[in-house]
């Protein structure tokens, strides 16, 4: 593995996903896989669960890790390429990121949409130019319009959920839009149905109120549908997750209440398990009596994202260019 940016960077899903359940049975298997080596964590927006997951999981491997908060710590970076920077940029990508990459044998790096352009934002502009010119395998903390290590982790908690529970052989997985008190990215919603569309062993339904529409270029192979209770029928795993319009872009264009998923509403379901990424607006996005229940995977979830990241970080150390000093 060269990089880690989204799904298409992954060979086999499946092996991916066993080698992170293989770590969390036996976190230290390859405790000096990664001896000798640093991995630069850079967050341009804030994190928990990503940072802190990465970090423990780099240890693990033995590799150092080291972590800047780049939109506090550092100089505000220009990312265009031309640009005259006369503004209130200080330093250019093309200056920072070769530096960073002689200090580094890894980057992962975190950027956040603006929400304001969506051209801008879909060009992933600030990733790509990393990866560009740092020289080193690039890791996607979270991207402008994805969220890799996040729906890596949703996979590797259904597997695990799944070898518990007698299900269907191909459950039926629903993506659902849920209310929020302000304008949240596609992120993670394009990014788990990019990989439930590539990994192809699920029923796929997403729902959303009209106007909710993702990129297709992500959704396309799932069921779409704008009638909530409809969809939910018979689910075994229901994801809750908002975001804001894509095509009239970064709009809130209502925030019903009677799309917040409640007890109730699981009535209908194959007694479902409820994922949700974090964090969460309880009684918002997702009603206490669901996240307190037994049918919530969220902790669990969370807990996953140690060893997802971990599985990524061992393909990149593994990997034949890496010794090569090749990114």
């Amino acid at each position: 593995m060269k990089q880690f940016i989204s799904v298409n960077d992954v060979n086999n899903i499946n092996s991916l996903v066993a080698k992170a359940l293989a770590y969390k049975a036996n976190p230290f298997a390859d405790k000096h896989l990664g001896a000798g080596k640093r991995i630069g964590l850079l967050f341009l927006n804030p994190s928990l669960r990503t940072r802190l997951s990465t970090q423990v999981a780099a240890s693990n491997l033995g590799m150092e890790a080291i972590v800047f908060n780049v939109d506090k710590e550092g100089w505000a970076l220009e990312f265009e390429e031309g640009a005259i920077m006369s503004g209130n940029t200080v330093e250019h990508i093309k200056d920072a990121a070769p530096i960073l990459g002689k200090y580094f044998d890894v980057l992962a790096i975190r950027t956040f949409p603006s929400l304001k352009n969506k051209e801008d934002d879909y060009s992933e502009l600030y990733i790509h130019q990393f990866i560009k010119y740092a020289g080193v395998p690039v890791v996607s903390l979270e991207s402008a319009t994805l969220h890799p290590l996040q729906s890596l982790t949703d996979i590797i908690t259904i597997q695990e959920d799944r070898k518990l529970l007698t299900i269907n052989d191909r459950p039926k997985i629903v993506l659902t839009w849920a209310p929020h008190v302000k304008p949240l990215p596609q992120c993670v919603a394009n990014s788990f149905s990019q990989w439930i569309n590539t990994w192809k062993e699920a029923d796929f339904v997403i729902t959303h109120p009209q106007d909710y529409e993702l990129d297709e270029r992500f959704t396309k192979g799932a069921i779409i549908m704008h009638n909530q209770d409809e969809a939910l029928k018979n689910a075994d795993y229901v994801y809750v997750k908002n975001w804001s319009t894509f095509n009239d872009y970064g709009k809130v264009y209502e925030n019903d209440p009677s799309w917040m998923l409640t007890n109730e509403k699981l009535q209908i379901t194959n007694n479902a398990k409820v994922m949700h990424c974090l964090p969460v607006r309880r009684n918002v996005e997702l009603s206490d009596e669901i996240l307190d229940s037994a049918n919530s995977l969220v902790t669990q979830q969370a807990s996953n994202r140690v060893w997802a990241a971990q599985a990524v970080l061992s393909e990149i150390l593994a990997s034949s260019n890496f010794f090569k000093g090749g990114a």
